[in-house]
């Protein structure tokens, strides 16, 4: 009889921490959600996963630091034509993508002060 009842204690004690449990988390969701804490962590995965890096851009056009645009252009034609033809287009935008990094930073040493 005292295991019985012991063991009905613990069902219920159960299913109430379960429910207690359930509804912090739901609260937290949307605490998240009005604070904007929730999106602008996903925002941020999403920023690094697809932010590229000079050196990487280098590293897959195949130049130095030392390159000109031209050499640059030249390289991502190149490329950029291969993976149309014979490819991939993974690789082909990998391409694009370097070339899209690399742009700002000669587009400002072009520029006249």
């Amino acid at each position: 009889m005292a295991g019985r009842l012991l063991a009905n204690l613990i069902v219920c004690g159960g299913s109430i921490v379960g429910r207690a449990v359930l509804q912090a988390y739901r609260q937290a969701i949307v605490n998240a959600n009005k604070t904007g804490a929730a999106q602008e962590a996903i925002n941020g995965i999403r920023r690094a996963s697809k932010a590229m890096t000079e050196q990487e851009a280098r590293q897959i056009l195949g130049i130095s630091e030392k390159s000109t645009w031209e050499e640059i252009v030249q390289k991502y034609d190149t490329m950029f034509e291969r993976n149309a033809k014979n490819g991939s287009f993974y690789l082909q935008s990998k391409v694009h993508r370097a070339k899209e990094c690399l742009e700002p930073l000669y587009q400002k040493a072009d520029v006249p002060n």
